[in-house]
């Protein structure tokens, strides 16, 4: 560790400008000081944990370090540097805060002093610029605040010269979420500082980021919010809504609040879009608004509470802020605190990222796809999320409780994700291998707010495999097929139904065969449904089906070796008991298919009933349509892969004259309402035939473009 030049202009600057505000005895502008307490207060709030600062006091050596960090490793997965600053912080915070024993210590200033003299004489460097120019410049803005004018005056210039690592010309002050934190960085140091024109600065680069992305020139490099209200945070297109995206979110709204009725304040469009964003994009992601979808997970899935719910804090702010769709923001806070749950029921596609959700009063479900104009995942930056490689390939997690896949992740078989159909290998590619664009164009969604369907013309870019797959959701129950399945590959085939949390008993219902499984592995034919944790699973041909509910074990480390995101690396061993239920389709299937419905939220006697009188019909399953239908709903949903025509009823057919999606709903032989999409976005127009007791109508649709090339088209087609 070599210690390293201060920039001497800017130490000079800075003890002129922090002595001048600080002892010339200027009025401080009352906005900017209102803003600034509110900003401390916050910073303030942790409860004073007086054996925690006992034990860095005790534990702190003469040369300014403490025993448990590794001060030499700068790589990208380690930077065990972070907790240097937090054990600053909170003794910062013991220090300054009334009716704290530790309140004006005279031992606890001796060593923030001594520790923070040691990190400007190293004025360490990572391997990673997040932790250069976000996390250190941050964490040393909020120390700034908490500290106040308790530091020494050398000290605290050389504290700010390193804060000013984090500005707004650096390289990672780029729009779609790292622009908002490297401007709250800015913003704490014109707080600390008391210069107006720092802060209204780092105000104005916030609000002109809360806006819908722009193309500057790269098409590929479209950063930030989009027009569907999903979130790119780079150029690879993959789905970050509630990664980087909620970061986004969380640190505006955090914003919004503090600069509220000062005249700092965020613009009244500005606000609105956030609130849009966060009840229809992140809300959208979310199941009840309260847990993260796992299928919408990064890298970030395999830290440790990654769907664990979510706190109330950024709709509160955002009620600080605005009174803009005030009562759905009160419920989701009302809903995140314990509350009842509003009787949700929306469905939607994500067009931009090709991400499709459905919620109802007792679930939630999403698809999670990719085509050759995305990418599936984000990298393992940081060495984090190891075994992702097939978290996008359709994807369709089930969330009824929100606890189903609670940290079970260190024990998952990455290669049975629920919804997706895998080449069963004896080991995944390494992480270099995870990040793959899609080798097709049609992945899309026919939405019309309440019902749809996803379609997925997959092909593996990491196996030799390919399948045309679609989701079809209803009221309480959706459906997944299969058609054309094919692999080139000796190892087996699998599309796993589900994989979660194991609650309770499994049972079974079949030709051959009826009851509660004992725990284990279990190879079942003939099969009608399995019911497990108050959900069935229905196969309308009795199939052979593969079971395991038993205790599985694993590793943290597999699968994350951060050792800032899984609790310092940790290495013991995991135990969970497992639900898997999967389609074994062989080596080397060719034209294999499945079928399986889904009913959440159905009690195992009462299966049998549904079975029978089950208004879903399986229309069409082959690789040229697929297709479902609803009687109760009288709705019919349809994925034509090629040019086509099908029979909904006796007199009733309807063909379409390109690959899309279709959604009719009916009354009789009536056509009510048609609703299209096309998954490729080549079309300029959608043709759809009806032919009702031998009469034929040709219906043009005109789709959209551009931004929202791939949005459903419904209501009143174009004659």
């Amino acid at each position: 560790m070599k210690p390293k030049p201060y920039r001497s202009a800017f130490l000079v600057w800075s003890c002129l400008l922090y002595a001048g505000m600080a002892y010339a005895g200027e009025s401080p502008d009352p906005d900017l000081e209102t803003v600034r307490q509110r900003v401390i207060t916050e910073l303030m709030e942790p409860e004073v944990d007086e054996e925690s600062v006992e034990q860095l006091i005790s534990s702190f050596r003469d040369d300014g370090t403490w025993p448990d960090i590794n001060y030499e490793d700068v790589s990208r997965s380690a930077w065990e540097h972070r907790w240097h600053l937090e054990y600053v912080k909170e003794l910062g915070i013991a220090y300054r805060k009334p009716g704290s024993v530790y309140y004006r210590d005279p031992e606890v200033t001796r060593v923030v002093h001594s520790a923070l003299e040691f990190w400007v004489a190293h004025d360490f460097e990572a391997e990673n610029w997040f932790q250069n120019q976000i996390r250190t410049p941050g964490d040393m803005a909020r120390i700034l605040l908490i500290m106040d004018n308790d530091l020494a005056e050398e000290l605290t210039a050389k504290v700010l010269s390193i804060a000013e690592n984090g500005h707004l010309g650096v390289w990672g002050a780029r729009p779609g979420g790292d622009l908002i934190r490297i401007a709250s960085i800015v913003g704490h140091r014109g707080l600390f500082l008391r210069d107006e024109q720092i802060f209204g600065e780092a105000v104005q680069a916030m609000v002109g980021d809360i806006a819908f992305a722009v193309d500057r020139g790269d098409p590929s490099d479209v950063r930030g919010l989009q027009k569907d209200l999903s979130f790119h945070h780079r150029k690879d297109r993959a789905l970050y809504t509630i990664s980087y995206g909620l970061g986004y979110a969380s640190a505006f709204a955090d914003w919004a609040s503090k600069v509220s009725g000062t005249r700092f304040r965020f613009t009244d469009e500005s606000i609105e879009l956030l609130v849009d964003y966060f009840l229809d994009g992140i809300g959208q992601t979310t199941a009840y608004a309260k847990y993260p979808d796992p299928g919408a997970r990064n890298r970030e899935i395999s830290r440790i509470g990654s769907v664990n719910a979510y706190s109330p804090e950024l709709p509160q702010k955002l009620l600080q802020a605005t009174s803009y769709r005030k009562k759905e923001l009160g419920d989701v806070v009302s809903l995140r605190e314990g509350g009842p749950v509003p009787q949700y029921r929306s469905n939607r596609f994500f067009w931009h990222s090709e991400y499709f959700s459905h919620q109802r009063p007792g679930y939630f479900t999403s698809v999670r796809m990719y085509s050759s104009r995305n990418h599936n995942q984000d990298r393992p930056h940081n060495s984090e999320g190891l075994k992702n490689h097939h978290l996008s390939d359709g994807a369709n997690f089930i969330t009824r409780t929100g606890m189903e896949y609670t940290d079970i992740f260190p024990v998952y078989n990455w290669q049975k994700i629920p919804g997706t159909t895998v080449v069963q290998k004896p080991s995944l590619p390494g992480p270099d291998e995870i990040q793959k664009k899609g080798l097709t164009g049609f992945a899309g969604g026919v939405s019309d707010g309440t019902y749809g369907a996803a379609a997925f013309d997959f092909e593996s870019p990491h196996d030799p495999l390919a399948v045309r797959k679609s989701w079809f959701f209803f009221e309480d129950e959706f459906v997944a097929l299969g058609a054309g399945l094919r692999s080139g590959s000796g190892h087996p085939v699998a599309t796993t139904v589900n994989q979660s949390l194991l609650t309770g008993d499994v049972a079974i219902g079949g030709r051959s065969r009826s009851g509660v499984m004992d725990r284990g592995r279990h190879d079942l034919d003939g099969i009608a449904w399995i019911h497990h944790d108050q959900t069935a699973y229905l196969f309308p041909d009795p199939s052979a089906v593969r079971l395991e509910n038993e205790q599985r074990r694993g590793y943290w480390l597999d699968i994350n070796k951060q050792s800032i995101g899984v609790l310092r690396a940790s290495a013991d061993e995991q135990h969970r008991d497992v639900f898997t239920l999967w389609l074994d389709h062989g080596r080397r299937p060719l034209q294999a298919g499945y079928a399986y419905i889904v009913v959440p939220g159905i009690e195992a006697p009462g299966v049998e009933a549904y079975r029978a009188s089950s208004a879903v019909e399986i229309l069409s399953n082959t690789p040229k349509i697929q297709a479902v239908g609803h009687r109760g709903l009288e709705l019919t949903q349809i994925a034509f892969y090629e040019p086509g025509e099908l029979d909904l009823s006796p007199g009733l057919s309807v063909s379409a004259g390109s690959p899309g999606l279709v959604m009719i709903k009916t009354s009789g032989q009536d056509i009510e309402e048609i609703t299209v999409s096309d998954p490729s976005r080549e079309l300029d127009t959608f043709r759809v035939k009806v032919t009702t007791g031998g009469h034929a109508e040709d219906i043009e649709f005109e789709l959209p473009s551009g931004d929202y090339a791939g949005q459903s088209v419904s209501s009143k087609p174009v004659k």
